[in-house]
């Protein structure tokens, strides 16, 4: 059976164990002339007792009854000592639940008390009740404040602690919306990419289908590869969605620079002949910044692709210190990005945003002598301060 543990249960516990230690007193033979413990000192501590079952409840008035019941216990004649506990505890309790102002007005009050006792005693000592007056009130006030003290700094802390996961919950939804809408551009850009090459090859395919079996056979292949890579892909993030840390370390890495040329070669197959230019010192770049750049130009091939045919594309990718910058260009008949992105999607805004992720900048507009071209900046490093960009 589990014991009760409510406040007023745990109270009368105490209070027993004090009324207890206070009969045992009372007993006692002080040589000081006080008179044994007689009916009326009884129901006095008895009725001190009682009330000091409530001192959580109501610890003010709890105070004000026990100090008013122990100070006629002393006038009766009786031995302050006896009921002095009872007095103490009912002091602490104020100090520790109540304002400094309540606990120092209860600590002077009982203080007086004692003083009180050391006049009226037989043989008694005053400044050793005025000494018990004063250090002892002062004491039980200092150690009551410093509880009360605790126990609201440890209110504070719960509620800085529920308010802490109430923080930590909503930045977990916004990693979820981030992550989903990560996913997304993801999503957009291998389907876009892929599913334009295999549309064009289809339609390649099915125009020469019986004029030139040859074309048409390799059209069927570049839509065979094409797609097969689109599913790995797709395999590939789902799989991380999915096993988070957990993923295979075998499986496929994001696609860095180093796929450039593949691309390159998948849209000379798809109609559009790319040439791809590297300059300065290749390196390997975090890997947030090669997939970055590297779903860049697939988008802006793309765009080529679904826009500008026919046209040729020139991939340009510039290695700097402390930058990378990245070029698409074509020569076709120039597209507004504006009607691009109303029409099919978000993929130029989507550039953007990658872009931003990441530090760089990307920027659209008409090639120097017509077609269009998208061009990226992406910091590799800190230290980018005073470069100006150079063209690409």
């Amino acid at each position: 059976m589990p014991i009760p543990r409510s406040p007023l249960f745990v109270d009368t516990g105490i209070a027993s164990a004090v009324l207890g230690c206070a009969l045992l007193l009372g007993r006692q033979d002080t040589g000081e002339g006080y008179p044994p413990l007689d009916a009326p000192g009884f129901l006095l501590t008895l009725a001190i007792h009682l009330l000091l079952c409530g001192r959580r409840r109501h610890p003010s008035a709890v105070t004000v009854g026990i100090l008013t019941l122990w100070t006629v216990y002393i006038a009766l004649g009786h031995w302050p000592v006896v009921n002095s506990l009872a007095a103490q505890l009912a002091l602490y309790t104020v100090a520790s639940t109540r304002p400094l102002r309540t606990a120092v007005t209860a600590g002077a009050a009982l203080g007086v008390i004692w003083l009180y006792g050391g006049f009226a005693a037989p043989h008694g000592s005053v400044a050793a009740a005025a000494g018990l007056g004063f250090v002892v009130p002062a004491v039980l006030v200092r150690f009551g404040q410093s509880a009360r003290e605790s126990e609201r700094r440890g209110r504070r802390l719960a509620e800085l602690a529920a308010q802490l996961q109430e923080e930590r919950d909503a930045k977990a939804l916004r990693a979820v919306a981030e992550e989903q809408a990560r996913i997304a551009r993801e999503l957009h850009d291998v389907i876009a990419h892929h599913i334009s090459v295999i549309s064009v090859q289809s339609g390649l395919a099915d125009y020469v289908f019986d004029t030139d079996p040859g074309t048409a056979r390799r059209a069927l292949g570049t839509i065979a590869d094409t797609s097969s890579e689109a599913l790995e892909e797709m395999r590939r993030m789902l799989t991380l969605l999915r096993a988070g840390d957990n993923a295979p370390e075998s499986y496929a890495p994001m696609p860095t620079l180093g796929g450039l040329a593949d691309m390159a070669a998948r849209m000379r197959a798809g109609g559009v002949p790319v040439e791809l230019i590297v300059e300065g010192q290749s390196r390997t770049l975090p890997p947030g910044v090669e997939l970055c750049a590297y779903r860049v130009v697939q988008e802006a091939l793309t765009n080529v692709l679904k826009h500008a045919r026919p046209a040729t594309a020139v991939v340009k990718v510039r290695y700097q210190p402390h930058r990378l910058l990245v070029s698409v260009t074509d020569d076709g008949p120039g597209v507004d990005p504006v009607r691009v992105d109303a029409r099919d999607g978000h993929g130029l805004i989507g550039m953007q945003e990658r872009a931003k992720l990441y530090g760089g900048a990307v920027t659209t507009g008409p090639g120097p002598e017509g077609g269009f071209r998208v061009r990226l900046t992406l910091p590799t490093s800190t230290a980018t301060a005073g470069e100006t960009p150079a063209d690409s």
